[in-house]
């Protein structure tokens, strides 16, 4: 995980913020641009099951995870799960 605390209600701290960006920062910039792009829109609402999904995206590598956002691919083995598809599905609408 993130290592995040002080998290009431779903919402992130100041600090919780910092550290999930800092997290999503990818070697591709196709990838930070999308994920900055999701997080501009979305990080003051994020549940502790939706950092958890970003937590193992953020896990895998870079083109995999490109294919992710893209639609090129669906979520596999540990990744297939609905919190997972459901940021998926969020960060695609953009």
């Amino acid at each position: 995980m993130l290592g995040l605390t002080g998290r009431e209600m779903g919402k992130l701290t100041d600090l919780d913020r910092t550290r999930i960006r800092w997290r999503a920062r990818r070697g591709l910039l196709e990838n930070d641009l999308i994920i900055t792009r999701y997080l501009d829109a979305f990080e003051t609402e994020l549940t502790d099951v939706e950092v958890g999904a970003l937590t193992q995206l953020f896990e895998i590598g870079d083109n995999e995870l490109l294919d992710l956002l893209l639609a090129r691919t669906e979520p596999e083995g540990a990744l297939d799960r609905p919190a997972v598809h459901d940021v998926l599905k969020n960060i695609r609408a953009l």
